[in-house]
């Protein structure tokens, strides 16, 4: 495993913070004071679109990308570090066409999408023309097990009808969010088992029957693209609208979860690092008893933790990112697993170390830690809990353990 960066990406990477030096940071506050008073500033966003797309920074993360299709191919590990740099600032991924949920919707799309499905929907988001959300989570269900979702698919006629409440819904609340991928039972569609009974369907936002109950805060932050709860009434879409097979619904979502928890390891890692460069001066300046933080040695012991415990999640991520470049999704599904927990946990492990030693100041906007831990700890419910994740390693350990059965008898000395 050689996880050097290719010249490719580092050319990328140069490119990608110069940009981000130059063009997107000088708007960031504005960016903020605007949103913070719910004002999307999509005439702030739309140039640093086009300039993006002009630079070559654009749909990054999307390794099959085809020659005709705008952006630029990529594998996860030199795509990686990309995702790392545009995380230091929330917003900034869509600038480059690379957030989610579209990432993920799209690389459906691609993979799974029909040819009509293909011109209607998934060339506009190539484009950066409109968004898109991943309707999925239920509240009266347990959606850390897909099977229980019991949002439905009905087959009527020509049609599909479509029924159910999700929430958390990221990307609904956006102004340009065009349509939602649902993920429901297949009522009239009985199959052989749990894994096999679900289906996906696109439904336009604007058809009838379609409300955005609510954007919920989470933590008390208000995502102004929001975390919206949806609720569908009889919604009728087209029998076209239903994306790969009837019933396909859950190996559909399992392979479209992988690389984008690489995307969302990578810009928490980018969070992190943001945190401990701030951490890091903040103490060189802060005199506290006489002596300045960075003098103080638990101080000391954060900083160096921090740094440590970013490096290792780094390398378990780029590993993850390496295994489907070399062996495919399905073969780096226990590594997705493992870093999807331990990313979570660094993030608010990292900001609360920051937070202490800004005080009081790292519990106000006036930086973006405490935002960064709120999002840290929505992470280990989002796409998953730990314990699902954890689970996973643990089935994946056992199983070793019965294949090898009886390998370690030799260690003992009984």
């Amino acid at each position: 495993m050689d996880f050097a960066y290719s010249e490719d990406s580092q050319a990328y990477q140069a490119s990608l913070q110069q940009f981000m030096k130059r063009r997107l940071l000088p708007l960031n506050g504005e960016w903020l004071r605007r949103a913070s008073a719910g004002d999307y500033p999509l005439d702030l966003l739309e140039p640093l679109k086009a300039q993006a797309r002009d630079d070559g920074l654009w749909n990054l993360f999307l390794p099959d990308l085809r020659e005709q299709e705008p952006g630029t191919a990529m594998t996860n590990l030199d795509y990686a570090p990309l995702a790392e740099i545009m995380g230091r600032v929330p917003w900034a991924a869509e600038v480059f066409n690379c957030s989610a949920p579209d990432t993920g919707n799209m690389e459906l799309l691609h993979r799974f999408g029909s040819p009509g499905q293909y011109e209607q929907w998934l060339m506009p988001l190539l484009k950066g023309e409109i968004r898109s959300c991943f309707a999925m989570s239920e509240p009266d269900t347990a959606s850390s097990d897909p099977t229980n979702l019991a949002g439905t698919i009905r087959r009527d006629g020509d049609s599909y009808v479509i029924d159910g409440r999700k929430w958390f819904i990221s990307g609904a609340n956006h102004p340009h969010c065009a349509f939602a991928i649902f993920f429901g039972r297949h009522e009239n569609e009985p199959q052989a088992d749990a894994h096999h009974q679900h289906s996906m369907v696109i439904v336009p936002l604007d058809s009838p029957g379609v409300e955005v109950a609510r954007n919920i805060p989470i933590m008390q932050h208000h995502s102004l693209e929001g975390h919206c709860e949806l609720v569908f009434r009889g919604v009728r879409v087209p029998a076209e609208n239903l994306i790969g097979q009837p019933g396909a619904g859950f190996a559909m979502a399992q392979a479209r979860l992988g690389p984008g928890r690489v995307h969302h390891c990578m810009r928490t890692i980018g969070q992190c690092e943001l945190a401990l460069e701030m951490m890091r001066e903040r103490a060189l300046e802060r005199r506290a008893f006489g002596k300045f933080l960075s003098e103080m040695e638990n101080i000391q012991e954060w900083i160096a933790e921090s740094r440590l415990d970013i490096d290792q999640a780094r390398l378990l991520v780029l590993r993850a990112a390496w295994l489907m470049d070399t062996h495919g999704n399905a073969a780096a599904r226990v590594d997705v697993a493992g870093i999807k927990v331990v990313a979570a946990r660094l993030q608010t492990r990292v900001m609360d170390r920051a937070m202490q030693i800004f005080g009081a100041m790292g519990l106000t906007p006036d930086t973006p830690l405490a935002y960064f831990w709120t999002w840290g700890r929505a992470l280990r419910l989002m796409d998953g809990p730990d314990e699902v994740h954890l689970r996973t390693v643990a089935r994946a350990e056992l199983k070793k353990a019965r294949e090898t059965r009886g390998a370690t008898a030799p260690y003992f000395t009984l």
